[in-house]
């Protein structure tokens, strides 16, 4: 008939196939997925029973370790060598941003130059599983010729780096996720791990503050977390102030003025006394409350926070108080009193991106 397609026996068929192959790409059997999950689950398993097995083999050499690592006045060399290679660059970042400056050197391109990027005051952290990989060689043999301190982390302890090495830190003997034993899972995980307790001890025996590591990282969300409070709030004639004497039709214009909903009463030595909020103007509603005067309205021992906290301090301190309020002042502790230097507002830390 006229206007009516019918399909070919071919594109029927085609059109067959294609379906069939939705399907079966849209529902696997069951089987196979219990074989996927139980994989996951095994290396895992694995993965977390290494580092189980780490830590309760940590020892006198861990110590030695940091102690070494601590008292190096130059800079923490990692290398490793193919995936060793790989957590050793991951090590050289956490290192870098906790305290202990370092950076990666590969070995390969240290055998062709780059060995002059190691000094004489640096320390070197090895990372080989096997500890004989033939490429990190002419490093270690570096390191023995200038007495530049030589920690290892491995997994044999009888292999030429753990035997060259001023401390080898020796990996407990743990089977790897792979089912063939051949890619390295388990043990560069165990890499990892040793790596950032390494970065910690030192992190904490340095003393090592948030305001430090907000020093080396000043982007992302982490950066706008561990900004301060003196790094958001306003301060100066920004701070909405008055006196306990002021009468109230003063104070509110100052309160629209400076638009914080919110004016802070201080006494004749400027120590901060009280504070109205918009929320106390609507309870007091009353026609005589504009001829009354900020000290009968205040609410007295204001919640305050240091200008040194932290931003996500205030927010939290600002979220978490009950009623939860949107403006803090922030001051500054004397032996007369609190004494406000700035005041902030809610916005002024979502608007820096602090959570």
């Amino acid at each position: 008939m006229a206007g009516v397609r019918t399909d070919s026996p071919a594109e029927t068929d085609g059109k067959k196939r294609t379906d069939t192959l939705s399907s079966s790409q849209k529902k696997q059997p069951a089987t196979e997925t219990n074989a996927d999950l139980e994989s996951a689950s095994r290396v895992l398993s694995l993965e977390a029973e290494g580092i189980r097995a780490l830590a309760d083999s940590l020892d006198d050499k861990f110590i030695a370790a940091v102690d070494r690592l601590s008292t190096v006045t130059g800079r923490v060399i990692v290398t490793g060598m193919g995936k060793s290679g790989h957590i050793a660059r991951k090590i050289a970042a956490t290192l870098a941003s906790t305290g202990t400056p370092a950076y990666f050197v590969h070995p390969g391109e240290a055998s062709h130059g780059d060995l002059g990027m190691i000094a004489h005051d640096d320390a070197v952290l090895a990372l080989s599983n096997s500890g004989n990989t033939r490429e990190l060689n002419d490093l270690v043999e570096y390191t023995r010729r200038f007495s530049i301190p030589l920690i290892a982390i491995t997994a044999r302890s009888k292999s030429m780096i753990s035997e060259l090495a001023d401390v080898a830190l020796i990996l407990p003997s743990v089977p790897e996720g792979c089912p063939m034993g051949l890619a390295p899972t388990t043990s560069t995980t165990m890499q990892l791990a040793l790596g950032d307790a390494l970065s910690v001890a030192l992190l904490e025996r340095r003393g090592f503050s948030p305001s430090d590591f907000q020093v080396f990282h000043p982007g992302g969300q982490l950066g706008s977390n561990l900004q301060r409070v003196s790094d958001l709030m306003h301060s100066g004639d920004d701070m909405p102030l008055t006196t306990p004497d002021t009468p109230m039709s003063e104070a509110i214009l100052v309160m629209t003025e400076k638009r914080f909903g919110c004016v802070g009463v201080v006494d004749e030595d400027g120590r901060l006394i009280g504070v109205i909020t918009d929320g106390d103007l609507r309870r007091h509603m009353t026609t005589e409350m504009l001829s009354e005067r900020a000290g009968d309205l205040m609410t007295s021992n204001p919640r305050t926070i240091r200008a040194n906290a932290l931003a996500a301090e205030a927010v939290a301190f600002m979220n978490t108080s009950t009623p939860p309020f949107l403006c803090v002042f922030v001051v500054e502790k004397a032996d007369t009193g609190d004494r406000p230097i700035g005041i902030l507002h809610m916005h002024d830390c979502l608007q820096a991106g602090v959570r």
